[in-house]
């Protein structure tokens, strides 16, 4: 079997006496969920991210420099609103920092909370979304991503941040044998590209040719499933469960 393709086969199907566990798949899955509330969020509430950051920050910039589309508070929301969710993924994974799935159930129960009723509001209010509906989207779906995200810090799968692809894709490349590096996982990496691809692609194809509530409902779905599989891991003792030793 070529290496890229036991690489991404490994990353779908791994070994569940390894480090990392069944972690790999459920983190891709949180990778499509970014890709869909992103969409949602960029389409709908007005050229902003909710899981994103870097992205806020430069289009904070171009609100200050008067480029039209561009809303510094909306911005500034969902900035602190994502912090606000890291704080509460910390406190989340640090409570159960003896086992590494309850660290994840924990997290996941949390975003998903976050994201159900920003679903909610988005049914009971209607489109489009403006005004106060606008910023108390931005804000539930900020703090849901900020926990999503203090949760991958945590476990720290190799290559799946489920947000952050810059970097990710600067080891495809420069890990790469063309750089003379060590290899670079092609496998892995592509699958996280892939997996943040298709959820941005859904998200976008629902906003403009379904309801805008599909991207979601279709994130409120992929979550449930996920704390589903998190919940049915909590009695494993393998290795994966263990925290990770850092310096």
């Amino acid at each position: 079997m070529p290496v890229v393709l036991r690489e991404a086969w490994d990353t779908l199907v791994p070994d569940m006496t390894g480090r990392h566990g069944p972690l790999p798949p459920m983190m891709l899955a949180l990778t499509v969920v970014t890709g869909l509330v992103d969409a949602f969020s960029y389409l709908l509430l007005g050229h902003v991210f909710v899981a994103n950051m870097t992205g806020n920050v430069v289009f904070g910039g171009f609100a200050l420099a008067g480029a039209p589309g561009f809303s510094l508070l909306a911005s500034a929301v969902a900035l602190v609103a994502f912090v606000a969710g890291a704080v509460s993924g910390g406190l989340a994974v640090h409570v159960a920092r003896t086992h590494r799935g309850r660290q994840l159930l924990y997290a996941l129960l949390a975003e998903t909370a976050f994201v159900a009723v920003a679903l909610v509001v988005t049914v009971v209010s209607g489109g489009p979304y403006t005004g106060g509906v606008r910023f108390t989207l931005v804000a539930l779906l900020g703090i849901g991503l900020g926990v999503q995200n203090a949760a991958a810090r945590t476990l720290a799968v190799p290559d799946l941040k489920t947000t952050v692809l810059t970097l990710t894709l600067t080891g495809l490349a420069a890990d790469s044998r063309f750089a003379k590096g060590p290899g670079s996982r092609v496998g892995r990496r592509l699958l996280s590209a892939a997996a943040m691809l298709t959820g941005a692609c859904c998200g976008a194809l629902a906003v403009l040719h379904g309801h805008p509530t599909l991207p979601l409902l279709g994130a409120v779905v992929l979550l449930a499933v996920a704390s589903a599989c998190a919940a049915a891991l909590l009695r494993s003792d393998a290795p994966w469960t263990r925290p990770l030793v850092t310096a």
